[in-house]
């Protein structure tokens, strides 16, 4: 049989026995519209379950050490100067969240305003390597450290791979089965790792011991002298801070399934960052009282060796169970929210047929589910745990440039019929402080050795797009779903 090509500004579909017919969509057809069904606290847990990850149990030695100082006021400054730049971020995101709310809203605020081939190349690379990496990398560290709290050691032979996929898989099921299973299971880990946090600012709060001694070569490992000012301590400092408090991109990827999200959208992401910024400066803080300055830049496991100050047999399972939990709601985030940036574009024509369709019995887009799954699996087996991290490296360096775009986006003409002074100030603020980051992570030559696997990435996204939907029709757009 000829291959046949469909007129793409018609709406008549391709004959069914053509192969085309299964890719192709016409822009005509009625767009798939999934419930909305979560509410406030539903999209509040997104956003903090998005943002708490594993980072706070371990990022403060990092941010320590990098400032390279005993003063344990100087060693805050990054939490609190990122904490400001993610609630500036937060209140950009906020307002485009009022005007655009449909399936995937981020994708459709960056296809608005600078056109469809970023929108294509930033959903392309954030399912098919950022969020697929993600969740394998997350799997191995949930695996990991849910072994140690049940009291058995780490496996570090094929078992520990074969219980990351089987998690996989479970976590997967529960978010095909409905938003409201992958809602439910992400409002349980936030709520518990929140709970773990608030438990070791409660020990320091209330212990009266002080901090152990260092031992001469975990001094000599913590604060060394360094030839740098405070300033540029601070700023290097940042930069792994910052990361620290991403992901309230996330209530957007989902507003699609929120109730009344002009309303509850705004109130989930700025809400949620707040909570964030409590919490991990509650953290930061408890480990400083329960270790010291020297003692946290010291420290492999800062989490669980502040608690271990205090309850020494339990504390670290206990940290391990609250690491393993954080990691958990962290990976159902990845495939409860990332699936729909793939729907929504799919249901653009700028991605295969298939990935638009949402189950009219479940609610939920299953073959985009499946996709970022069986992605982040192959991923994980071909590459493992190393290969896997150190393209994730790379191409959440790139990620950032499409989160200084959206922030961008707020000066656009469609997003600033109400915007405010506070709103502008804000943008402008956030965009600046993610330029920095990417300044500061090209400055390290680790990351900006990663940074060209990112590249790779792009192009290869860039090739798809101009090969297979370039020439798609653009549908009719709408900042509402």
């Amino acid at each position: 049989m000829p291959f046949c090509i469909p007129a793409l500004n018609t709406a008549s579909p391709p004959c069914p026995p053509c192969f085309t017919a299964f890719w192709y969509r016409s822009p005509m057809e009625q767009r798939p519209a999934p419930a909305r069904v979560l509410g406030g606290i539903d999209a509040t847990c997104v956003v903090i379950g998005a943002i708490i990850g594993v980072g706070i149990f371990f990022t403060p030695t990092s941010v320590a050490k990098l400032a390279a100082t005993p003063d344990a006021g100087v060693i805050l400054l990054p939490w609190i100067i990122a904490g400001a730049i993610a609630l500036a971020g937060a209140l950009a995101f906020a307002h485009l969240g009022r005007r655009w709310n449909g399936p995937g809203a981020q994708y459709q605020i960056l296809r608005d305003v600078f056109g469809p081939c970023p929108a294509f190349l930033f959903v392309f690379c954030n399912a098919t390597a950022v969020q697929a990496g993600a969740i394998g990398i997350i799997a191995v560290i949930c695996t990991n450290n849910l072994w140690i709290a049940a009291g058995k050691d780490a496996p570090t032979d094929y078992r520990l791979i074969v219980s990351s996929l089987i998690l996989i898989t479970g976590v997967t099921a529960t978010n095909i089965l409905g938003v409201r299973w992958g809602s439910r299971l992400q409002n349980f880990t936030v709520f518990a790792k929140v709970a773990t946090l608030l438990l070791v600012g409660l020990l320091a709060a209330t212990w009266t011991g002080q901090p152990a001694p260092l031992t001469a070569d975990a001094a000599k490992a913590a604060l060394t002298p360094a030839d740098k000012s405070i300033l540029a301590g601070v700023l290097a400092g940042l930069v792994p801070a910052l990361f620290s408090y991403g992901g309230w991109q996330h209530a957007l990827w989902i507003s699609g399934e929120v109730k009344d999200p002009s309303r509850i959208l705004p109130r989930a992401i700025i809400g949620g960052v707040t909570i964030v910024i409590a919490v991990y400066l509650l953290a930061n803080a408890s480990y400083l009282r329960l270790l010291g300055p020297q003692g946290v830049a010291a420290s492999s496991a800062v989490a669980a060796d502040a608690v271990a100050a205090v309850w020494p047999d339990l504390g670290k399972r206990i940290i391990a169970g609250a690491v393993g939990l954080s990691a958990l709601g962290v990976l159902n985030a990845q495939l409860l929210s990332g699936p729909r940036l793939i729907q929504s574009m799919a249901a653009d024509a700028r991605f295969f047929k298939p990935f638009a369709r949402i189950s009219p019995s479940l609610g939920t887009p299953i073959a985009a589910i499946l996709l970022m799954a069986t992605t982040a699996i192959a991923l994980l087996i071909a590459a493992g745990a190393d290969g896997v991290d150190r393209l994730l490296t790379g191409v959440v360096f790139i990620d950032t440039i499409f989160f200084v775009l959206t922030g961008a986006a707020v000066f656009a003409h469609r997003a600033s019929a109400d915007r405010s002074t506070i709103t502008s100030v804000a943008a402008a603020l956030f965009v600046l402080g993610e330029l920095g980051v990417l300044v500061g992570a090209y400055l390290d030559e680790k990351t900006r050795a990663a940074a060209w696997i990112g590249l790779a990435w792009i192009g290869v996204a860039a090739v798809l797009y101009f090969a297979r939907f370039s020439r798609a029709s653009a549908p009719g757009r709408s900042n509402a779903g």
